[in-house]
Parts: structure tokens; sequence; C-alpha cells
């Protein structure tokens, strides 16, 4: 955390992503209206206008008259819910494969890569856009998905820190002693390869982000009734001309958690470097 602090832009990045994640929270308390609610006499009304209610819509409303600034705040929890969950499902996957793969070698290390060079031949936007088209599009659709084609990245950085580390002393003492294969693998090996697992996570949190938005601005995302970021970028671009807010505010907050995301990764694999 020391080393952390250090790093101006990766403070900036991690007090952004925080401020990101209690706002998606908190959305239910913070939206100042319905996300979902539908009005069309109050359609495509400019950032800072009020309705007839008298309810000030602060980023404007998109074409079927519903706030931006509330579907804003409702995208960010499905965004961050499907990168968390994704990271989650997929880091696991990938760290028990790199781990099984590099301490174990041989055969099983072949049989291993060869899956991942297959899941590498094939596009990754492609193969996620395939496997929604199937499954069909929901939450846990999509951070399924999202988890499968994102494990690869986890386990080649896991295989090739345990080839680092699992013929150093403290390994080959612990084999001596007669520990487990387990307890090396998730005791002594563990530990001291988690840097850049994390830093390969922190990383994945914007990749995964953009790829749930691109999936929604596809139409193959979440339903069409919860609000996403993709979402709004793929009703907005229709009104570019004579409704800009409609598409340009979600792709700013877009923006911004993607690139504070990597800010945080870059910082995080600075601090974490032990040279």
């Amino acid at each position: 955390m020391k080393q952390l602090s250090r790093r101006k832009t990766a403070v900036f990045g991690m007090f952004f992503l925080l401020v990101v994640i209690i706002i998606a929270i908190l959305a239910p308390l913070l939206v100042p209206m319905d996300p979902t609610a539908q009005d069309i006499s109050r359609r495509l009304l400019p950032p800072g206008s009020t309705n007839a209610e008298g309810a000030k819509h602060w980023l404007g409303t998109d074409q079927l008259g519903r706030d931006v600034l509330s579907r804003i705040i409702y995208g960010s929890r499905i965004s961050i819910m499907v990168a968390v969950g994704a990271v989650a499902i997929g880091g696991a996957i990938g760290l028990i494969v790199g781990l099984v793969s590099g301490y174990s070698g041989g055969w099983v290390d072949s049989v291993l890569m060869r899956l991942v060079d297959m899941q590498l031949a094939f596009p990754f936007l492609l193969l996620a856009l395939t496997m929604v088209a199937i499954l069909g599009s929901s939450i846990m659709n999509v951070v399924l998905v999202l988890s499968v084609t994102s494990w690869i990245s986890y386990a080649k950085v896991v295989r090739s820190s345990v080839l680092s580390v699992k013929y150093l002393e403290y390994v080959e003492a612990a084999k001596a002693a007669g520990t487990s294969q387990i307890e090396i693998l998730f005791r002594h090996i563990l530990p001291n390869i988690i840097s850049p697992f994390i830093v390969v996570a922190s990383f994945q949190v914007a990749t995964l982000i953009i790829a749930e938005s691109s999936l929604s601005f596809l139409g193959l995302g979440v339903p069409v009734s919860e609000p996403t970021w993709g979402a709004m970028l793929a009703d907005g671009r229709e009104y570019m001309t004579d409704a800009w807010w409609i598409a340009i505010y979600p792709g700013i907050m877009l923006m911004l958690v993607a690139m504070c995301a990597n800010l945080f990764g870059d910082g995080l694999r600075d601090a974490l470097d032990p040279r």
C-alpha cells in the first residue's frame, strides 16, 4: 500500500473505481427516477431540462423519455457485477489450471496448454458472441461466457510463474519433508506467485467491462429490459446529431472506468514488483 500510494495515477484510478462501486451498490437510493419508466411526452429532452412534473433531468432523456442519469447509475451495477463475477470465476479456473499445468509438467502440461492454444485460436469476442447466442441473454449467462473465454489469460501467467519457482530450495525442502502435493501447491507455491495473478485480474476488469458493453451494444448481452452502458450506446447511435447525450455520457463513463482500472492495474504491477 505504501508503494501504491506513491503513484498518483494508481491512487486516482483506485479512488474512482471505489466511487463507482459505491454508486452501483447504492443505486436504488441514488437514482432520481425509475430508469425503465417510459414517457414519450418527455423524449429527447436535453441535459438540465425540467419535465412537466418539475423533475430535473440532469443528463437529459432518451428516445423513450427515460432519464439518462438514472440509466447510467443502474448500468454501473450491471458492468461491475459482470466484471467481478467473470474475474472471480475465470480467475479461479485459470489459477487452478496454471498451477496444475506448471507444477505437473509432462503430458498433463502438454494437454492443458494445447487446450489453451485451441481457445486462443478463436477470437475472444467471436467466441463470446457464439456462446451468448446459444445460451441466451441473461446476466448469469454473460458472466459464464466471459469467464469461459477469459480464463486462459490467468492460466498462462500462473503457469509461467510456477515454472520459475517450482525448483527453488523451499519447494525442494517441502518435498524432502514429505509434504503432500496439494499442500506444496497451495501453501508454498501459490503465495509466492499470487502477485502477477492479482495484476492480471485488475487489468481483466477493464477488458471484461468493455466486452460486456460490446455484447450489449450488439443486443446479445443482458436482457434489453436492463439498462446497460452498451445498450445505451446502441440506442444513441441513431440520434447523435439530434440527441448526442444519449450515447456520449455512457460512453464517457465506460471510457473512465476502463481507463481507471488500467491505471490501478499499472500501479499495482509496479507496487508488487520485487525489483
